[in-house]
């Protein structure tokens, strides 16, 4: 039996062992209400979306108007790959500890002889099991979440644009971005925004009249440095 296979065994299991004890908790009406549910609570409970999906991250992450180049587009996506690899590593370094906690208390319920504590021992066990379930669930959309961030860079990368140093495109994504922002911006705006759009906007374009190559995407920014040296 494969360790995945056994992983959907321990949800089912889990799941079984999370809901039995449930009745002290309802009155008669409602356990009933809930033991007609469990089917479909256990289904939306193993599919429900946990993370972004790839509509959610189009529009709400590489928006066109904060993100208005293939290159910020991109960029982005690397950002937000590393974010949750870096949360996957850490998810993984929690299910381990919980693991020991569960390998402990099982202990702890073999050795006790003091029934109130070992009530206690095996409610905290459960809870860990369900927790354990809850991290595999996570961690299986997470999965899929760097599989889309992956998909995402490679739908962007148009050859048009440094994918090695992010500050080569960002003199003309910031350019293209403040100008959006500024359209956005109405005689109602907070002056603070106003300052600031306007201040980065401007900044941007006294950047990019002093230093015209800044607006190739492509560029060698290690030229660029030799170019400034030799002036």
């Amino acid at each position: 039996m494969t360790k995945n296979k056994n992983k959907k065994l321990d949800l089912v299991e889990t799941t079984k062992q999370a809901t039995k004890n449930i009745d002290v908790l309802l009155d008669e009406n409602d356990l009933s209400i809930f033991k007609s549910l469990i089917p479909e609570l256990k289904d939306s409970w193993t599919k429900k979306q946990i993370f972004r999906t790839e509509t959610e991250a189009e529009f709400s992450v590489l928006n066109d108007a904060m993100h208005p180049t293939p290159a910020a587009k991109y960029w982005q996506c690397v950002r937000e790959q590393d974010t949750y690899f870096k949360q996957l590593m850490g998810l993984s370094f929690q299910y381990r500890d919980n693991d020991l906690y569960i390998e402990q208390l099982k202990e702890n319920i073999q050795k006790e002889k003091d029934r109130i504590k070992k009530a206690r021992y095996q409610i905290r066990l459960e809870k860990r099991l369900f927790d354990k379930s809850n991290f595999e669930l996570e961690a299986k959309d997470r999965i899929r979440e760097l599989k889309m961030w992956s998909n995402l860079k490679k739908k962007y990368d148009n050859n048009s644009f440094d994918k090695e140093n992010v500050n080569t495109h960002q003199a003309h994504s910031y350019k293209l971005e403040f100008e959006n922002r500024r359209k956005a911006l109405s005689p109602e705006s907070p002056f603070i925004d106003k300052m600031h759009t306007l201040g980065q906007l401007s900044t941007i374009e006294r950047m990019l009249k002093e230093n015209p190559e800044l607006e190739n995407p492509k560029r060698k920014v290690s030229n660029l440095i030799e170019k400034k040296k030799t002036k």
